[in-house]
């Protein structure tokens, strides 16, 4: 049977950003790789000047400087929108806001090809929960400006492509109420992990040396650090946490905009001998990283699903984090973690219960990892976004 031929468009080139996109994209194709050939057109950022090859998926670079968000997603949709005739596939999908010039140009030119626009997070609902959150910095004011128009332009996608699809029940319902998106258009296809990479493996002890917690019980958090990840929860729980487990270390991995003002809390909180920033680590050690931790946290007060849930418990640990988003389809609470609501005491609460229980850590991890491998592998997910391909071009004129 013929491969389909799919063209997918992302600012960031997927092979050398390693977000929950860039991973969904890179897992997808390479799981359909016998019956989608896929192209990736993606922005010229990190230095990417020439097209490349990963696992057998064709990354392409198209124009769009090299600048900050949302500088460089207009630059690049303004390429692929001058190459609309030279781009051609029997299915077009765009993740977020990176592909609305490309379906522009399609519809000024009279062609219908199937379009699939895949929502993540939604940006409208992330643009309310940040204006939502204290007193806004300066910089946080122009961040939720440029997010809201973002926003309109994934709405604007949304409302005109063939098909849309979201990784969450909950973030197809914020779709229907933000962006007024027929529910009848909406197709859900989860984010996945591959549990060939995240699995229980005891080879990890030389990298935990090397970090410095040999025997120390260990809280791992893995993401941007952004306002919406709530660090400053997990931040606010470790003053009472170390209260009780006083060798606690809380490990961090990920980098972003907040970073300073995390280590300056921290340091006015005296938890400095409690915290270790690791910063963007390489994706060959992010699976034994996982593996060392005894408790994975995520204080997210807005997430569309969370794809280092997933991780974590596909490598058999126990989660803490607060239920809201899509979090509890991605947690079963009380069996394969701890859900709260967006709390720093009740966050320490479900923390301290989990330290104080190995037993219970052990249950809750072998738990996660059958969850996950029922319902999250990438070959599961995969599948489900072959459906929607196969329904789009079924549907096209």
């Amino acid at each position: 049977m013929k491969k389909l031929n799919l063209a997918v468009f992302n600012t960031q080139p997927p092979h050398l950003y390693f977000g929950g996109v860039e991973r969904r994209i890179i897992d997808t194709a390479k799981s359909l790789r016998n019956q989608v050939d896929v192209t990736v057109y993606s922005g010229t950022k990190a230095g990417f000047r020439k097209p490349a090859s990963l696992n057998g998926v064709r990354v392409v670079p198209c124009f769009s400087s090299d600048a900050l968000f949302p500088v460089d997603n207009w630059f690049f949709n303004n390429t692929l929108a001058g190459a609309v005739d030279t781009i051609n596939a029997d299915v077009y999908e765009a993740h977020a806001a990176s592909g609305y010039g490309f379906l522009r140009a399609l519809r000024r030119k009279g062609i219908r090809k199937p379009f699939i626009q895949t929502v993540h997070g939604v940006l409208a609902d992330e643009y309310v929960q940040a204006t939502q959150t204290g007193s806004p910095t300066l910089r946080a004011k122009v961040a939720n400006f440029f997010m809201w128009q973002l926003s309109k332009l994934e709405e604007e996608a949304a409302k005109h492509a063939t098909l849309t699809v979201t990784i969450s029940k909950y973030s197809a319902q914020k779709i229907v109420q933000f962006y007024g998106v027929d529910k009848t258009q909406i197709r859900i296809a989860p984010n996945g992990v591959d549990t060939q990479r995240f699995k229980p493996s005891k080879a990890c002890e030389t990298i935990k040396r090397q970090i410095g917690i040999d025997s120390k019980l260990c809280v791992l958090f893995v993401g941007r650090l952004i306002p919406r990840k709530g660090l400053i929860y997990l931040v606010e729980a470790a003053k009472h946490i170390v209260k009780e487990h006083s060798q606690t270390l809380f490990l961090i991995v990920g980098d972003g905009p907040l970073k300073k003002h995390l280590l300056s809390h921290i340091e006015e909180t005296k938890l400095a001998s409690n915290f270790v920033f690791l910063g963007d680590v390489n994706e060959k050690l992010l699976p034994a990283v996982y593996n060392f931790a005894d408790i994975f946290v995520l204080p997210s007060i807005q997430e569309g699903q969370g794809i280092a849930l997933l991780e974590a418990q596909a490598t058999a640990k126990p989660v803490v984090a607060f239920n809201v988003g899509g979090i509890g389809e991605a947690v079963l609470d009380k069996e394969t973690g701890l859900l709260t609501k967006p709390d720093s005491n009740e966050l320490a609460d479900a923390i301290r219960k989990l330290l104080a229980n190995e037993s219970l850590r052990e249950t809750m991890g072998s738990n996660g990892r059958k969850f996950v491998e029922d319902n999250f592998s990438w070959g599961i997910c995969a599948q489900k976004m072959l459906q929607v391909y196969q329904e789009a071009l079924a549907s096209a004129p």
